[in-house]
């Protein structure tokens, strides 16, 4: 069996792609495919209509909130979060906690006047952390403040919601609906699709009503837009019609496995079977502190780097792909998005046991 670890675009559900399979030139008895309707269609805005209510049902999303289903994918909400909710001359707030954070805000500094990094991952007694709130420099007049849950490439991750009294942002690409969470403490949520919600080229948008107001540059580019995405229910323009499918099928399937609880419970009984194999070992590592691991994406390292090619050949050859850590990093990255089976992590580490006792 094939196991897919890909960063992203990640694995979907076996019985999502099947249906699509089944689907494809023939969706719900129309002779046509899905990517022939016009997305104006009554039976294609039914599907969408389904979307935004299963994924609001799956988050609990108040009322209060619009749900935009939008171009870009994450990189693009870099541009479109600033231009949307704060003015030119603004202070804006930034966590820094790798990779994706930076690329954040380096693209926010072309918006706004001031960019504030509030703090960045320092070394401790136990590996890399995220500094406590307690020691943030947070502006006392920021106009939000931005963060990345969990940082794809590093492993870094946030378990906590900053408790703060402006709008809360997060780019939850890499960990939405791994597990619960209370809407109602952000003042947008965003995520490219490609790794839990469904193919590339798709990106969410969970913003709180208010802020759809906020709109102080008026050279927002239209398609990114909050508001007029909004009041056009996300057709301002055609959308993705294939991915915005592809991810109502996701949310179905989710609804069916028992949804974010038991996704959350798996997804902690997966990373747990894998950072246990490394902990164990004197012959993997892992350089990050426990309190702020991913349960979505574990990078570990060889003790020995020389051998990183033979190890990545014999694992493809047991079928478990993908495991190549990202070229800023380097080593081994397991992701672990909610297709990913428990029985994927248990191939992984009893590969990783039997490598480690043949070469150490």
């Amino acid at each position: 069996m094939i196991f897919n670890f890909s960063a992203g675009p990640a694995m979907l559900p076996a019985p999502v792609l099947e249906k699509a399979q089944r689907e494809l030139v023939n969706w719900q008895g129309l002779g046509i495919s899905v990517m022939e309707i016009s997305h104006r269609d009554p039976v294609y805005v039914k599907m969408t209509e389904e979307a935004e209510q299963d994924l609001r049902d799956l988050m609990s999303i108040p009322n209060n909130y619009s749900v935009l289903f939008m171009h870009g994918g994450g990189r693009g909400q870099f541009s479109a979060v600033p231009l949307n909710i704060a003015s030119s001359d603004a202070t804006v707030d930034y966590l820094n906690s790798g990779i994706w954070s930076g690329y954040a805000i380096r693209e926010a500094k072309k918006y706004v006047r001031v960019v504030n990094e509030v703090a960045h991952v320092i070394d401790g007694p136990d590996g890399k952390i995220i500094p406590p709130l307690s020691d943030w420099s947070l502006s006392p007049n920021a106009s939000y403040l931005h963060y990345c849950p969990n940082e794809t490439v590093d492993g870094m991750a946030l378990h906590e919601v900053p408790d703060v009294t402006v709008p809360v942002v997060a780019d939850m690409s890499s960990s939405i609906l791994s597990e619960p969470l209370d809407v109602s403490r952000f003042g947008i949520i965003y995520a490219g699709a490609q790794k839990n919600i469904g193919p590339s080229g798709l990106s969410v948008v969970i913003i709180r009503n208010d802020l759809l107001e906020a709109t102080a540059q008026n050279q927002v580019c239209t398609v990114m837009n909050y508001k007029i995405q909004a009041a056009e229910k996300s057709m301002y323009n055609t959308p993705n019609t294939f991915a915005w499918y592809l991810a109502a099928e996701v949310f179905k399937w989710l609804k069916a496995e028992g949804g974010l609880p038991a996704m959350a419970e798996l997804n902690q009984r997966k990373s747990e079977l894998i950072y246990e194999c490394v902990d164990n070992s004197s012959f993997y590592h892992n350089t990050i502190a426990p309190q702020n691991r991913s349960r979505m994406n574990i990078p570990f390292q060889l003790v020995n780097p020389a051998l990183d090619e033979e190890f990545l050949r014999r694992a493809e050859k047991e079928g478990l792909m993908s495991l190549k850590g990202h070229r800023f990093v380097g080593g081994m990255r397991a992701s672990l998005y909610n297709a990913m089976p428990y029985d994927g992590a248990k191939a992984l580490v009893d590969f990783m046991t039997r490598f480690a006792k043949e070469y150490q």
